[in-house]
């Protein structure tokens, strides 16, 4: 949890440092922005490793197909960086890009789920078919 309090610590500060550049030099303060952000990122993949591996220790123990749990592993991860990818746009002053890198985000996952959209397709129909 140290770690979490210290990238706490360090986005509080960019914001401030954000303040100040942004009056002057808004081109730093986008990029002290993404800097601050890939920071985090890789805190937050620090912390989700064990939740990662207790997925796989899971996928086995209930004979899951390999393929459903890393779709889902990925419609999360473009998920967060197409949310984050958003929200720097925002910042940026071009919320029009933001908005778009969102849907096209949402979008990818929905193509991403369409086997998992098919085998729950056919266990209703293997369910149904047993009435």
């Amino acid at each position: 949890m140290e770690l979490f309090w210290k990238a706490a610590g360090g986005v509080l500060l960019a914001v401030v440092l954000g303040l100040t550049l942004g009056k002057q030099e808004k081109d730093l303060e986008v990029l002290l922005t993404m800097a601050v952000c890939c920071m985090v990122t890789m805190i937050a993949i620090y912390y989700l490793e064990p939740v990662l591996e207790f997925m796989w220790e899971l996928e086995e123990l209930g004979d899951l197909q390999g393929d459903l749990l890393g779709i889902l592993m990925k419609a999360v991860g473009i998920g967060l960086v197409a949310e984050l990818a958003g929200m720097i746009c925002n910042d940026a002053g071009n919320s029009s890009l933001g908005k778009v890198i969102q849907m096209l985000g949402s979008s990818v996952i929905l193509f991403l789920c369409v086997p998992i959209f098919s085998q729950l397709l056919n266990l209703i129909r293997e369910i149904l078919g047993e009435l």
